[in-house]
């Protein structure tokens, strides 16, 4: 599975862990600044040493390197929330992940990026498929902001004491 935040993880892992024992790959290499990175790593290990999830819910986090994001996006540096440079990080974030669930042998991958409601699902789960179809693995695809899903995610944050960021991660959206 790919997370993109704790908060909003919360509420994924709310609904898929019942059913599934799950490994969080928390691989964003748009979050800048390092701190910012580092303090969303952080919320992620706080909720999981929280034990609040019915299954197993391991947690990779790969050091923080951005290059790859900067590269991919800096030639969209001018569009808008939402266009072309959020496309490239969706692409960039979901092949990675594809990729180490292929290589590690996990039946699917999925993302929880479709939480937000600044995020088009419909994108997502495109970029997640043609990503699936490349390295050979299932991609599951959701829509996690829909039936209250964004709702229930900001309640969790609060219950478990999370961080909520006010931007999605790269420098370019701090506007």
């Amino acid at each position: 599975m790919h997370a993109c935040c704790a908060p909003c993880a919360s509420y994924a892992l709310e609904c898929l862990s019942p059913g599934y024992a799950i490994t969080v790959l928390f691989f964003n290499p748009n979050i800048q600044p390092e701190e910012e990175y580092d303090k969303r790593a952080g919320e992620f290990s706080k909720l999981l040493s929280m034990g609040v999830y019915p299954n197993s819910v391991d947690l990779l986090v790969p050091g923080y390197d951005d290059a790859g994001f900067e590269a991919a996006a800096a030639s969209f540096r001018d569009e808008p929330e939402g266009g072309k440079r959020c496309r490239e990080c969706f692409t960039l974030r979901l092949a990675e992940t594809a990729a180490r669930a292929a290589a590690g042998r996990y039946d699917f991958f999925a993302t929880t990026l479709t939480v937000s409601p600044h995020k088009n699902a419909a994108v997502i789960n495109e970029i997640g498929g043609i990503m699936a179809a490349k390295h050979a693995v299932e991609y599951l695809s959701s829509d996690f902001k829909k039936r209250d899903g964004y709702k229930r995610s900001i309640e969790l944050s609060r219950m478990y004491g999370l961080y909520r960021q006010s931007y999605c991660g790269c420098r370019y959206s701090l506007g």
